[in-house]
């Protein structure tokens, strides 16, 4: 995988004042990682070769957890709780990127280490274990979270001790922290180039809302709402539910009811086996597509706890499918299940997860610092030419270039590619309109 960092370019990817809190970008220089070849250094019994490696003191001035030969970084995900289904893939994601960039010789001459927190599928516990990581601990960057509400719960942390969280998980958006990178995609890259299809191509009038109850589901269907009524087109129902509900007969009996065309569900985590599961015990058939469902929110992580025959036949966007063919994702995949098996799935998520720990190495060789400043200061305009998704870059509100990519749910558990836009989008995190 190919990745490249660049100052300023004509193209607006300048480091925005207001994202950065000291220092400022070196000289511009280009960074080039082969990632397939590290994946098969990794995969093999290859001892690596650490570049020679400048001094401690030249490279932390604000005592993180740096030696001459090693830097910690922080792994904070649900590895518990009903939210475990959905980010025990980010967490795998994570330590197959690490074993990789190891074996490609590390970060600044540096083998990275991990301290593997729980957060529980408990936000409160999330703030606590961030605290510790970043005080106790002193890493030099967390990958972690999941749902809004953990990612909330930990920015105050983030911002009182300096740190840096890569948040992999597609958000509601209405967001731009100088402590995050969000290698997901924001609410208006998954959400309206999803309904522009399902409308377009499916002919959709009327739509039936659905989510979990909390910050994302809400924030995403309220954006999802006006999109559908800017275009002239009807919400004839809306409905949330708690994290973890079992439930969902009666909303289902409301939808058979009203007969959408479109059940729009954004339900998170293990509620997901109960929904759909139900969804079907009601007759709805989702391969005829009356109504036809479309989600944000079930990746091929969840469809292995769904499982294939109970959602096949649903439309998913997102902006990363197991199943795209290009050669990186061929490679990223192969390495993955060599490492945690062959029925292992690789879902949206946990790719974004996976580009994490690179897109940190990057900035802090372009940065040749892990002081979280300089770390920050360099990071807009790094690119990955070469993601398993395809190109990517960040951009200056510390969100990533990507592309919107529609799939079809298969009875195997993976999804079909049905359409992918053809330009990357701009993330917009705060839509005027």
């Amino acid at each position: 995988m190919m990745l490249t960092t660049q100052r300023a370019t004509a193209e607006g990817l300048r480091t925005n004042p207001g994202l950065r809190r000291g220092g400022t970008s070196k000289a511009s220089r280009y960074f080039r990682l082969p990632l397939l070849a590290a994946a098969l250094i990794a995969a093999s019994h290859f001892t690596p070769v650490f570049a020679a490696v400048p001094a401690t003191a030249a490279v932390d001035s604000t005592g993180l957890a740096v030696t001459d030969s090693t830097v910690k970084v922080g792994i904070l995900h649900s590895s518990t709780g009903t939210m475990a289904i959905s980010e025990t893939g980010s967490i795998q994601a994570e330590k197959l990127a690490i074993d990789q960039i190891n074996q490609a010789g590390g970060v600044l001459g540096r083998k990275v280490e991990y301290i593997q927190e729980d957060g529980a599928s408990d936000w409160p516990t999330f703030a606590e274990k961030a605290k510790k990581l970043l005080v106790s601990d002193k890493v030099a960057a967390i990958f972690g979270g999941w749902t809004s509400a953990s990612r909330k719960a930990m920015l105050p942390v983030l911002e009182q001790y300096n740190g840096m969280l890569y948040y992999p998980t597609f958000y509601e958006g209405l967001e731009q922290s100088p402590d995050v990178i969000y290698t997901g995609q924001e609410a208006t890259q998954q959400i309206i180039a999803g309904i522009d299809w399902v409308v377009k191509n499916k002919h959709a009038k009327t739509f039936y809302l659905l989510g979990s109850d909390y910050i994302w589901p809400r924030t995403a269907n309220k954006i999802a709402r006006h999109h559908i009524e800017k275009l002239g087109l009807k919400v004839i129902g809306e409905d949330y539910y708690p994290l973890g509900n079992t439930q969902f007969n009666s909303v289902i009996n409301k939808i058979k009811l009203k007969k959408p065309d479109v059940i729009y569900a954004i339900v998170v985590g293990g509620s997901n086996v109960a929904f759909y599961k139900q969804l079907k015990a009601a007759g709805i058939d989702m391969t005829k597509e009356k109504p036809l469902l479309l989600t944000i929110s079930v990746t091929e992580d969840e469809i292995r706890g769904i499982g294939g025959e109970n959602i096949v036949g649903a439309y998913a966007s997102m902006k990363y499918f197991e199943s795209m063919d290009n050669p990186a994702n061929k490679a990223f995949v192969a390495a993955f299940k060599q490492k945690w098996g062959n029925d292992i799935v690789i879902g949206d998520v946990t790719q974004a997860a996976y580009l994490g720990p690179w897109l940190w190495k990057a900035a802090v060789e372009k940065a040749g610092s892990f002081d979280i400043d300089k770390v920050r200061a360099a990071s807009p305009g790094i690119e990955m030419k070469n993601a398993p998704e395809g190109y990517v870059r960040i951009h200056e509100n510390h969100h990533l270039w990507s592309k919107t990519v529609i799939g079809r749910a298969r009875a195997d558990g993976q999804y079909d590619v049905i359409y992918q836009t053809p330009q990357l989008i701009e993330p917009n995190p705060f839509p005027k309109d």
